[in-house]
């Protein structure tokens, strides 16, 4: 997807990474498995470092997990960074995957392809996150507080770009920022 908009993408693999990027995405997967990746190459207080910088992050659906204060139904310690708490898992296994259509007003007024895979659901947000996106039941999907942004689905699993280009502004718009500074 950010190749596709013409962006080099970087792995980050460890902490001193951290320092040549402008913003990070946290995709999905199994979050368990991210949070011990993240732990075991001692990658958990240098991202809080540098969300608490300010770096824009992108966590999609196991990144959603990671980027939240608190997860339900799970032992395992996230990033703690986005004043949300989540549940995992929370529309059931993976045959209970599903793909629907989205209104996502921040996107325009198409609506946007969501591909909900073992995904989470936000269940709690601050009064400083922004609910971007609902269900049409009226589960909570996708939020924005100031440079993070998360979501429960898989926008890299679609052909659509407007999510990615959404976050690239935003971290077009951090960097911006920080070279008036």
């Amino acid at each position: 997807m950010l190749s596709q908009l013409g962006v080099e993408a970087l792995p980050i693999r460890l902490p001193q990474e951290l320092r040549q990027i402008d913003g990070l995405i946290i995709p999905g997967g199994e979050s368990t498995t991210v949070a011990k990746l993240l732990a075991d190459y001692h990658l958990m207080e240098p991202i809080r470092e540098r969300a608490r910088d300010g770096l824009p992050i992108l966590g999609t659906c196991a990144g959603m997990i990671l980027l939240a204060r608190s997860v339900l139904n799970t032992p395992l310690e996230p990033l703690g960074v986005m004043d949300i708490e989540v549940r995992r898992n929370a529309f059931g296994r993976q045959a209970d995957s599903f793909e629907t259509d989205l209104s996502i007003p921040a996107l325009g007024e198409e609506p946007f392809p969501g591909v909900f895979i073992r995904a989470p659901l936000l269940e709690k947000a601050d009064h400083n996150v922004e609910i971007l996106c609902h269900l049409s039941e009226g589960g909570k999907v996708a939020a924005r507080e100031g440079r993070l942004l998360a979501c429960a689905f898989h926008p890299e699993l679609t052909s659509d770009l407007r999510f990615h280009r959404y976050f690239l502004d935003i971290v077009s718009d951090a960097a911006a920022k920080s070279n008036c500074r």
